[in-house]
């Protein structure tokens, strides 16, 4: 065989691989029923924890889930059956459910768990390739993710199983976090520090507000103005009038003013400042910030409540540690 016919036959089998496992996944779809809509439900209710439990293949499937789930507002814990029979039985409390995936259903490590299982009346869910297996009939929901053939070319390897598993784990972790009213905000509470997180920082999270933020009254001698806008180092100040906000200024308005006239400094505020300003409520989006920045091609943008009261600024810095660019 050939260089060239290798990589023929190895781009066939992959392109197998991935059709056997994509259908694996579409069979699925219409085999759900009222036993997933009780799964949700179950794992809704559910005042402890979800404790995630598989060997082997199906146990890392198993910690994948298991994240996800903590990720989007549920509680969930993955444990090791093995390590379970072995001391770590303490882990599930009477208040947890347990979601255990097996593709047989009758994992030996997995089956020795429903003494305990029973005897604190856990909740038990299951995902396996058996209905009539010991853990679908032990269980209290029994979903039903049987493959017609794995993509192993010996049909051995657990691939369209676990796939197919994951797939169908994400579908419950989706439609819990739905039922929960789980929202982008708090998405961002649970990854403060990642990528995703950042960008759903609201402006109320990133502005710079109280005595760090630059506002001067409309009446306020440019002198002042000048002396607020170098301090507070943002580049612009806020002017408001009994409160609201009049106006802001901002470097560029001082050398447009300073080109046409030298008594600048003989003025007020009011005098100077742009009027009707761009503005953002607190719960702007950073991602939407940075559009706007872009878009009118500012470098900051005031942050006011519903009474065109200032609360803050959000400078294009303050962007930075959101890793949008």
């Amino acid at each position: 065989m050939t260089i060239d016919d290798a990589a023929t036959d190895g781009l066939a089998l992959a392109r197998s691989v991935l059709q056997t496992e994509a259908a694996a996944i579409l069979a699925l779809v219409d085999r759900l029923d009222e036993r997933f809509a009780q799964a949700v439900q179950l794992l809704r209710e559910c005042r402890g924890r979800v404790i995630v439990t598989g060997m082997g293949k199906s146990g890392i499937i198993c910690r994948k889930i298991a994240a996800t789930l903590a990720s989007t507002g549920t509680p969930a814990h993955f444990l090791h059956p093995a390590e379970a029979i072995h001391g770590d039985l303490g882990v599930i409390q009477v208040d947890d459910v347990v979601l255990a995936v097996s593709n047989s259903g009758e994992t030996e490590e997995l089956v020795r768990l429903l003494d305990t299982i029973k005897r604190l009346g856990v909740k038990l869910v299951t995902i396996s390739g058996s209905d009539a297996s010991t853990l679908s009939q032990a269980s209290d929901v029994a979903l039903d993710c049987h493959v017609s053939e794995e993509a192993c070319p010996m049909n051995l390897v657990p691939t369209a199983s676990t796939t197919a598993a994951l797939a169908l784990g994400d579908a419950l972790a989706m439609t819990l976090l739905v039922a929960k009213g789980f929202r982008e905000e708090d998405f961002a509470t649970l990854h403060p520090r990642g990528a995703l997180g950042k960008r759903l920082l609201r402006a109320g999270q990133l502005m710079h507000g109280g005595d760090r933020a630059p506002v001067v009254a409309t009446s306020t001698p440019m002198r002042d103005v000048v002396d607020e806008i170098t301090r507070k180092g943002m580049g612009m100040a806020c002017v408001v009038d009994n409160g609201r906000l009049a106006g802001v200024i901002t470097d560029g308005d001082l050398r447009r003013h300073m080109s046409r006239s030298t008594s600048l400094l003989d003025r007020t505020a009011e005098d100077v400042m742009t009027r009707n300003p761009v503005t953002i409520g607190r719960a702007t989006l950073a991602t939407e910030v940075l559009n706007i920045f872009e878009q009118r091609k500012i470098t900051s943008i005031v942050v006011v409540d519903h009474d065109q009261r200032v609360e803050g600024v959000v400078h294009l810095h303050d962007l930075w540690r959101t890793e949008m660019f």
